[in-house]
């Protein structure tokens, strides 16, 4: 059939059944895994590991946010997008101010907490990031979340990588530079995200 997606051989309300399915367990993942990680985070002293686990908060809203938007009108749907990426910047600034402040406090993080909720977080979010596959072309709500997963699976190696130099080195730096990258990573993506959707608002008005 000419022009046929991915929703072809199945009715509208099924795929959105199937799409609200797939966004509820993928935001219980990241619910659950902000709460775990912010702790650690706290814990070991570890910037790179609280800002990923901030990333993993911002994501739960992301995909609470895409659960709203599904069956509406695409002019709502790229509100929902501009919103996601509008709070995406504001929480990866705060990342970034949270790194930069670590940089005149003295202490290197627990590298084995580190490690290990790394770890977690990884498994976490690639099983967020095989669900979310099927919306990685399309409406640009839903590929904001399968964005979203693919730069949370990016912070985690980073987290991993932290700890191992801040480990090796015995430089609280590692922790410090990787959290700032991530803080980048998130603002980068919420800005293409929320260029789009505004793109979209105006073709729509």
């Amino acid at each position: 059939m000419a022009n046929c997606n991915d929703r072809c051989g199945t009715s509208p309300a099924t795929a959105t059944a199937g799409e609200r399915h797939i966004l509820v367990v993928v935001l219980l993942i990241n619910a659950v895994m902000f709460a775990a990680e912010f702790s650690a985070g706290l814990l070991a002293g570890s910037t790179a590991l609280l800002a990923d686990s901030l990333d993993m908060l911002a994501d739960a809203i992301i995909y609470a946010i895409g659960l709203l938007a599904l069956g509406r009108a695409s002019h709502w749907r790229a509100r929902a997008a501009l919103t996601s990426g509008l709070f995406q910047l504001a929480l990866g600034a705060g990342i970034a101010i949270e790194a930069i402040v670590k940089i005149f406090v003295d202490g290197l993080p627990d590298t084995a907490t580190m490690g290990l909720f790394g770890v977690l977080a990884l498994a976490a979010n690639t099983i967020c990031f095989v669900l979310l596959t099927r919306f990685r072309e399309g409406d640009i709500n839903l590929r904001a979340t399968w964005i979203c997963s693919r730069n949370d699976m990016i912070g985690n190696v980073g987290v991993l990588i932290a700890a191992v130099l801040v480990a090796w080195l015995q430089s609280g730096w590692p922790d410090i530079l990787i959290g700032l990258v991530i803080a980048l990573i998130v603002m980068r993506s919420a800005y293409r995200i929320g260029a789009e959707a505004y793109a979209q608002l105006g073709n729509n008005s």
